[in-house]
């Protein structure tokens, strides 16, 4: 089975728990604090694999997560940083971020590496909290969350030519001829069902890869057909070859044809328009296609590069691939995405996000949310007085008992935080 698309859940290693612990050796007084920082936790880091056709394999296994960062240990000794954990995917993926829709990374050569959810760093150990007035701190912190994220894999295949046309116009036939491929091919109407690649050889020793993608018809740039699916895979394709069955032994018009599928192509996404496209009088070697590609040439313009050839006769073949070679050579990469050109650094505001919101429940209690209070909440250890005495400063300091007492709260009223539960005391 072909897979392109998937949505799949990755999760960097939390960072390891720093130490509280004390120095205690013989001859030694006051020895002090001496608990080590934990490591940090793995990052989730995806690599192109040259030998991978298709996300077949994430069908199996969506969730992604790495290891955590070794705990803190005394004697002040750091706690083990993880490796990064390595999901492999195939040349062409492109990774979105499934609730922004943005952009993470656009993988295309082989061993080429990005970070998709970082690890979270390490808590401190009580000797970094020594001071001249609290020299023996009872206070560690728990080691940050690492990221975590829904994201989209996209598979764009990566070929200099994408064969394009409607069901049966002989695209599977034609690929079968000039490359080693063994598609799919019946003599029936029937339509291929996923993208086949072939690495094509011309004459004069030139050669470039070509994809038989599978056929379009009327409004597969909505959803139309199975064409939709795979609409996606010309993106990256520098020529377009229009196949276009010119004997209209199904009783179509071949000029109606290229003109549908024009537009297909146009509505799909504007710069698919940009690129060079060939068109190939396919089945020249039935009745009546001379006549119809006499009228399809009036009708087309002078404009058009148009080959006429037969795949099963294999007549013309071989100029066609010239043809083709020659206009990749002239034809540069087109970007898939659009990138900045411009090397001058703009620097703009941007609004920080707010550290924390108070919501007053249902309940009559109240609810605080935010990443920085709720970071900041699961890096505390809860079991040391002296932890939670932190935590509680750091929480007037940001303004949240304020906050709580300008909605309204009194002693005794409940405030969570994640799904902890506490008691607001004035």
């Amino acid at each position: 089975m072909f897979v392109d698309k998937v949505d799949i859940f990755v999760k960097a290693g939390d960072g390891g728990n720093g130490l509280v612990a004390y120095r205690r050796e013989k001859y030694v007084p006051n020895g002090g604090p001496a608990g080590g920082d934990g490591g940090k936790g793995a990052d989730v880091v995806f690599e192109v694999d040259e030998g991978l056709r298709t996300l077949m394999d994430f069908r199996y296994q969506r969730h992604f997560k790495s290891d955590r960062g070794e705990n803190g240990m005394p004697k002040n000794q750091h706690g083990k940083s993880r490796k990064e954990m390595i999901v492999r995917v195939p040349p062409g993926t492109s990774i979105v971020d499934k609730k922004t829709g943005e952009i993470i990374a656009d993988l295309t050569e082989h061993k080429q590496q990005a970070v998709i959810a970082r690890g979270g760093r390490g808590g401190r150990g009580n000797s970094r909290f020594a001071t001249p007035s609290n020299p023996a701190p009872e206070i560690a912190e728990n080691g940050e969350p690492g990221q975590e994220k829904e994201i989209t894999l996209e598979l764009k295949v990566l070929a200099d030519v994408g064969l394009v046309g409607f069901p049966s116009v002989g695209k599977s036939t034609l690929l079968s001829v000039v490359s080693a491929a063994k598609p799919k091919i019946a003599d029936y109407h029937f339509t291929t069902l996923a993208p086949n690649l072939g690495v094509v050889e011309t004459d004069d020793q030139r050669s470039f890869v070509m994809a038989d993608l599978p056929g379009l018809i009327e409004g597969a740039h909505s959803g139309v057909g199975l064409g939709h699916q795979f609409l996606r895979h010309i993106e990256r394709t520098r020529v377009i070859v229009h196949v276009i069955d010119m004997s209209g032994i199904e009783g179509r018009d071949p000029y109606e044809d290229y003109v549908t599928i024009n537009e297909e192509l146009k509505q799909y996404n504007m710069r698919l328009t940009e690129r060079p496209q060939i068109i190939v009088a396919n089945k020249m070697d039935l009745p009546d296609a001379e006549t119809h590609l006499e009228m399809f040439r009036e009708r087309a313009g002078e404009d058009v590069e148009i080959h006429p050839v037969s795949a099963v006769t294999k007549s013309g073949v071989q100029n066609l691939l010239r043809a083709v070679a020659d206009k990749i050579e002239k034809t540069p990469m087109f970007p898939l995405y659009e990138e900045d050109t411009d090397q001058r650094v703009v620097y703009k505001y941007t609004k920080k996000e707010e550290p924390f919101h108070v919501h007053h429940d249902d309940d009559g209690g109240f609810t605080i949310t935010g990443h920085e209070i709720e970071t900041m909440f699961k890096m505390t250890n809860f079991d040391r007085y002296d932890s939670v005495q932190r935590f509680s400063k750091k929480m007037r300091k940001m303004g949240i008992d304020k906050a709580l007492r300008e909605m309204g709260a009194e002693d005794g009223d409940t405030v969570r935080i994640l799904s902890y539960e506490f008691e607001f005391i004035e």
